[in-house]
């Protein structure tokens, strides 16, 4: 009876008697009615369970993408976990008051207990082997509707023509399925009677092969084109959000992969069906002529396909970002589109792709693990800058006092991105516009930054062209007319006495506390107390800046060269490569090393396309 009343309470603590506020359907005129939100059956016994194990592949991985139009049957007589009939003498007592003999033998099944201990390693469990209430809890997390373990590709893939082998499995890429929201479970003969009436194709077909689409020698599925068109399908919107939130928090979802990647995501809306990479819908039960069906086992939320289609279950109850109750759709459209992508599950602490949906406290991004993991698909960004910088500015702290703060910024055209160097990653939501983080300077194509310092004033400075602007560090906004009375924009030569422009780049050297200004092959010594150039310059780069390597030298035309203070070194970036200065004294002064790609010392620094550039930071 004590483990009776154990599981009721796990049961009400799992699925409360919750009736939220739907919103009207975008296609339906009529005033919606109250309805309870469905969850699905319970996972409380060890037939359950199993059942569980088996369909998320934990008892041997699962093909899960070539499964035929049915759902999700429960094991057919080769995948079920046979148990070793013991006699029933020396059966040891269940901890379940009433359960069925197979429900006992599956208790002591070696092979069902081995799938209990994998999942409860992986999901970070006592691993005892037995279905016990923390395990319990565990399976009725809402989750993925993907498998945990799955057939690797091209292993059991499914034959090119499945009338001639026998197979079928309905394509899911149709868009003419019409939304069901049926809550029985239909037979496949069923089901082509409602597909006829629905206009559904009569011959059942297979999706597209994946081989046409796999990049050449990649070792996991991935899209062979870096722009990818998406589209909101008009038969499938959720109840849950307008159409204008849903399309919002999609979009979002793409451009949160497109900031770590050097993927672009396009929402399309007028091309044909067939030119559409990935496609994205909302259903309940059968839906959206997909050969899986969201059952009322595991409070499945989505799935999806690699190189295909997001379907989401709208029978959860999904909600905008930030939400206190329901399952945020951003989270699981972000999770989804690594599906897509190519990920599979991760069982690690922060990652996105973790199976079970686990609430974000605050603001949800891409973990470490996600980003590193789709990098080893699709590679890292890069492209060259327009200049590159640390800003020195002050804010004041909990007890209002002025500390000095920095942080780095890599501009590209009208774009800019902030820099987080302790964690080695752009800050979430960037690129952001120039014109929307920088006022007052120009929006696109900046030649340089510079910023220095005298015994009691900061300067901040911006070039491009013959042009220069000081910029208010305090007020985060350019100078129309400075404390001194100088009225912006100003000719470099006149507050830069023989530097006509235009420049390529600047730095301030604190060593020697002059200005170096770079144009193509030379660099001109500026004094900062003498407010002059020095005698002797200007001089050629590689003789200012001579190369350790011989032959391995940027030579002229420099993108930018600016002194971070993370690593305390001064770095000279010139297309896709950096080089910094030797701070040993072994070597010779101002010598640089030999250079590296620019995304292996600054990663995440990624375009996104223009469609999402507008959109307000997280």
């Amino acid at each position: 009876m004590i483990r009776t009343l154990e599981f009721l309470s796990i049961f009400f603590l799992l699925f409360p008697p919750i009736s939220p506020e739907r919103v009207s359907h975008p296609r339906d005129p009529a005033d919606p009615q109250p309805k309870a939100e469905l969850h699905g059956r319970p996972i409380l016994t060890p037939k359950s369970a199993q059942r569980y194990l088996w369909k998320y592949g934990w008892v041997e991985p699962v093909n899960w993408e070539s499964q035929p139009l049915h759902g999700n049957p429960p094991p057919t007589e080769e995948n079920v976990i046979h148990p070793d009939r013991p006699h029933q003498e020396h059966l040891e007592k269940t901890p379940f008051d009433s359960v069925s003999p197979t429900d006992l033998e599956l208790t002591l099944n070696p092979r069902f207990n081995g799938a209990l201990r994998r999942f409860q390693e992986a999901n970070k469990l006592e691993v005892t082997g037995r279905l016990d209430a923390a395990t319990i809890m565990a399976m009725n997390v809402p989750r993925c509707g993907v498998p945990d373990h799955r057939v690797p590709e091209g292993v059991g893939a499914q034959p090119e023509d499945p009338e001639e082998n026998g197979s079928t499995t309905l394509s899911i890429n149709s868009e003419s399925a019409e939304e069901n929201r049926d809550t029985y479970e239909e037979s496949a003969e069923e089901y082509q009677e409602r597909g006829q009436a629905l206009g559904l194709p009569a011959k059942r077909q297979v999706r597209r092969k994946r081989s046409q689409l796999l990049k050449a020698g990649a070792k996991r599925a991935a899209f062979s084109k870096l722009t990818l068109k998406w589209r909101l399908l008009g038969e499938g919107y959720s109840v849950w959000l307008s159409k204008e939130q849903q399309r919002y928090i999609l979009r979002l979802a793409f451009r949160m992969w497109s900031e770590v990647v050097p993927l672009n995501f396009q929402e399309d809306l007028s091309s044909p069906a067939q030119l559409i990479d990935i496609k994205l819908g909302f259903g309940t039960r059968r839906h959206l002529g997909c050969s899986q069906l969201f059952d009322d086992m595991g409070r499945e939320f989505a799935h999806a396909w690699q190189l295909g289609d997001i379907h989401f279950n709208d029978d959860e109850h999904f909600v905008p970002p930030n939400s206190e109750h329901g399952i945020s759709l951003l989270k699981v459209a972000v999770h989804e589109i690594g599906h897509v992508l190519g990920l599979s599950h991760m069982n690690h602490l922060g990652s996105v792709m973790q199976p079970n949906y686990i609430p974000a406290n605050g603001k949800m991004e891409l973990g470490w693990t996600d980003r590193r993991a789709i990098q080893k698909i699709y590679g890292k960004c890069s492209g060259r800058f327009s200049t590159v910088f640390d800003w020195v500015h002050q804010e004041p702290d909990d007890l209002g006092h002025q500390v000095s703060h920095y942080n780095t910024y890599f501009f590209r055209r009208s774009w800019y991105w902030r820099y987080e160097n302790s964690s080695n990653r752009t800050w979430y939501g960037y690129p952001q516009e120039l014109k929307v983080g920088w006022e007052g300077i120009p929006h696109a194509d900046i030649d340089a930054f510079l910023h220095f310092w005298t015994r009691n004033k900061r300067f901040t400075f911006f070039f491009k062209g013959k042009l220069y602007w000081r910029y208010d560090d305090q007020n985060d906004r350019a100078y129309r007319q400075d404390p001194e009375g100088h009225i912006y924009p100003r000719l470099i030569s006149e507050g830069f006495p023989g530097i006509g422009g235009p420049i390529d780049t600047v730095f301030y050297d604190q060593r020697d506390h002059n200005i170096y200004f770079f144009h193509g092959r030379n660099v001109t010594a500026f004094g900062v107390e003498s407010q002059k150039v020095l005698p002797g310059y200007p001089q050629a780069i590689e003789d200012e800046f001579p190369a350790v390597k011989s032959g391995d030298h940027p030579k002229g035309n420099l993108d930018a060269v600016y002194f971070s203070f993370s690593h305390k070194t001064i770095f000279f970036i010139k297309g896709s490569y950096v080089w910094h200065v030797a701070t040993s004294a072994d070597l010779p002064y101002n010598s640089l090393l030999p250079r590296y790609p620019i995304n292996e010392q600054w990663t995440d620094i990624c375009d996104v396309h223009p469609s999402m550039l507008s959109m307000p930071r997280r």
